[in-house]
């Protein structure tokens, strides 16, 4: 089978593929001003801001932790090594981006020991800016959200104020909640992936993850053509050790298992990456399609609708929609107060689905992308092992805005700052300043 063979039928790939990229920006009538984003990783600040207080005591030590150009999992991995457990015993609230410096907690399941008992963790890459005891191990998105600052190269300084008017625009409005393009992996396809796995199409996910894709690194050319042409272990010698998903699956291949034995052998935690993106993706498309008919500020009859305080959501009738515009309880007043928010789906076989034309919408693009909902119920108990689903808010607010243009010994910069809440991509945001396919600054290796 051809490494971009995607099957045939109902399950083929479609041809155009739902959405990495925004198809429109709510900012549409702003100019775009390009520029380079991660030129170097101290362009790039990003700092959690924490969800609740410790309690100086318990069984797990927390970090507070600042890396710069290491990638989540290689940080988990060190922090395991360093503190003698497994990987599993190491929490983190939220994956943060390899090229910035990024300031975050972590926690490490220690019972008995304090962080007195280990020796200091400094490293090039990766330092403890304090420590403390809490009685729980940190969960995945138990933060309140990220202070990010942002410098953008590239651009002439005075383009600050087309910035300043785009970062006013989505605090007012909010931001298009779009999965940022990090999200589908470094190749751009870990949602094809994602969506083979779901499927059972399990050689087709294998192909994609290793077989020739122009987007790829050149230092992988070589390895993925000998993939493609049947030698394996040709790829294996030759494959960069430093990619250690794909080596795991080429040295189960090289072994003779099958390949959906040698995505077994790929960590839970990173398969569930790749079904991450194939909803992502779904969740993209739905959100382009919201922006495209002006309704991403608006609930519709039928929409669910998110409310930003307590994390749940509520059906939205016609009854909702006529209530008095001054009444502070009301829908309209909640909305326009940014407590509530229109939904979108991240697609799993439980997920609350909403009616009329919103429910047609999410359907439509499910299908669109070669699934219907009897896949989903199918994909259960397979290695995709999926969740149940949930509903993520298809804006978000955007606070604490601030531009300056600046330079610096490496030239003139746009200094953009802003907090978003957690699950919120800040190239989204620069994405609506930039309105280009936004140049991250690195090359390919």
């Amino acid at each position: 089978m051809d490494a971009h063979q995607g099957g045939q039928g109902r399950h083929a790939v479609p041809d155009t593929d739902p959405h990495v990229r925004p198809a429109r920006y709510l900012t549409h009538d702003q100019p775009p001003i390009g520029g380079v984003l991660k030129q170097r990783p101290e362009d790039f600040i990003v700092e959690e801001l924490p969800l609740f207080a410790l309690k100086g005591e318990g069984e797990h030590i927390y970090l507070f932790v600042e890396k710069r150009g290491l990638g989540a999992i290689d940080m988990i991995n060190a922090i395991a090594r360093h503190f003698r457990v497994r990987p599993d015993a190491v929490g983190s609230a939220g994956l943060k981006d390899r090229h910035a410096i990024t300031r975050q907690l972590v926690s490490v399941h220690a019972p008995g020991k304090t962080p007195e008992d280990f020796p200091m963790l400094d490293r090039e890459d990766m330092h403890v800016l304090w420590a403390d005891l809490h009685t729980e191990k940190l969960k995945r998105g138990a933060l309140q959200g990220n202070r990010f600052v942002i410098r953008l190269r590239g651009v002439e300084a005075t383009s600050a104020i087309v910035a300043d008017k785009v970062l006013e625009r989505l605090a007012r409005e909010g931001v298009p909640n779009r999965f940022g393009e990090q999200r589908f992996g470094y190749v751009g396809n870990n949602h094809l992936i994602g969506r083979a796995i779901v499927l059972r199409n399990y050689q087709e996910a294998v192909d994609r993850l290793l077989g020739p894709d122009e987007r790829a690194p050149r230092s992988q050319e070589e390895a993925r053509a000998r993939y493609a042409a049947g030698d394996i272990e040709g790829a294996w010698k030759i494959f960069p050790r430093s990619f250690r998903t794909e080596q795991v699956v080429i040295n189960a291949l090289l072994k003779g298992k099958s390949p959906e034995a040698a995505l077994r052998a790929v960590p839970k935690n990173v398969r569930s990456y790749y079904i991450s993106a194939f909803q992502s993706a779904i969740f993209n498309a739905i959100l382009d399609q919201r922006l495209i008919d002006a309704t991403l500020d608006q609930l519709l009859p039928g929409d669910l609708a998110y409310h930003h305080e307590h994390r749940s959501t509520f059906a939205i009738d016609q009854s909702h929609l006529a209530g008095d515009p001054g009444d502070d309880a009301g829908v309209p007043a909640m909305l326009a107060r940014f407590e509530i928010s229109p939904s979108g789906p991240l697609w799993g076989r439980e997920m609350t689905r909403p009616t009329g034309r919103a429910g047609e919408v999410e359907l439509d693009r499910l299908r669109a992308f070669g699934l219907d909902t009897d896949d989903l119920d199918r994909a259960d108990g397979s290695i995709a092992e999926m969740i149940g689903g949930a509903r993520r808010p298809l804006r978000v607010p955007l606070t604490d805005p601030d531009v300056e243009g600046g330079m610096d010994e490496h030239g003139p910069y746009i200094k953009c700052a802003f907090e978003l809440p957690r699950g919120a991509f800040a190239t989204t945001v620069m994405e609506e300043v930039c309105k280009t396919r936004i140049d991250q600054g690195e090359e390919r290796s």
